[in-house]
């Protein structure tokens, strides 16, 4: 959308008039009548005192301090009004957030990625309760309002409407959660493929062929459901390069070679024969 910025600004609401305090001593740095109805036009604007007095190069405790004047009569109705048409203006703000969301920034490992739109609901459902009460105040509300209408069945079924309601936003609330914390873990997923693809990429031909045999043996273990405690213990395969001996360099007799890998076949008697000896 684009906003026309050449088109002359509405006028503003008016605000009281009053008589500025009167002060012991005119000082160019104090509160000259300038300064005061600056302080009132600004409080209008933003409805924060802090942020009117800083407007006018003034302090809030100053503005106070004024406020308190014997003869701030007129003064302290203008400050009233003004602050009615600030709190308005954070009314709007607040409804505006509420429709539309706040832009918030995201970040991955300590840095900007980007921003996301955050809904508040709270607040969408407090601006609700406010502008239209009659549709969507309390439950505890309801009975108060009985004397009200004109059939007491109506509040009753209101109320259950109303619980109705809730428990659908509550639904909905949960199922928008739910899609979240799915798309949060894809991310994740996405992220932790990212650093193995990395690191199987930093590894050596030599190095790759074991990890990938490594991990089939490991999916074959799995799927056959072996485990270190019921594994048979009268053979076990090991895939290792040979030391001596056998058909091509680095292997032994008895090794079975595939152009890749070998593959040793220790038999249990290889241990009982030493352990006899030894005895």
């Amino acid at each position: 959308m684009t906003i026309d910025k050449a088109r002359p600004r509405g006028k503003k609401a008016p605000l009281p008039a009053f008589t500025p305090v009167p002060r012991h001593y005119q000082r160019h740095d104090g509160w000259t009548p300038e300064r005061q109805l600056g302080f009132i036009e600004a409080l209008a604007d933003t409805g924060s005192v802090k942020a009117a007095a800083h407007r006018v190069n003034m302090t809030p405790e100053g503005a106070y301090l004024l406020r308190r004047h014997t003869e701030a009569t007129t003064f302290r109705t203008a400050w009233e009004a003004a602050l009615a048409l600030g709190v308005q203006q954070l009314e709007d703000i607040a409804m505006e957030r509420a429709l539309y969301g706040t832009e918030v920034p995201v970040y991955s490992y300590g840095k900007l990625i980007g921003s996301r739109i955050v809904h508040n609901d709270r607040l969408l459902m407090f601006m609700l309760k406010n502008r239209a009460p009659t549709r969507f105040a309390a439950d505890s509300r309801v009975t108060a309002r009985r004397g009200s209408l004109h059939d007491p069945q109506d509040a009753n079924r209101l109320s259950r409407f109303k619980k109705q309601w809730r428990k659908e936003w509550d639904e909905e609330r949960a199922r928008e959660e739910a899609a979240e914390a799915d798309e949060n873990n894809d991310a994740l997923d996405a992220q932790l493929d990212r650093l193995q693809e990395g690191w199987l990429e930093d590894m050596t031909s030599a190095t790759r062929a074991l990890y990938e045999a490594y991990a089939a043996a490991a999916d074959a273990d799995q799927e056959a459901g072996r485990t270190a405690w019921n594994e048979p213990a009268s053979a076990a395969l090991i895939d290792q390069p040979g030391d001596e001996g056998g058909d091509e360099p680095g292997t032994q007799a008895g090794d079975e070679w595939d152009g890749a890998n070998v593959t040793r076949r220790i038999e249990l008697s290889d241990f009982t024969d030493d352990k006899d000896q030894d005895s």
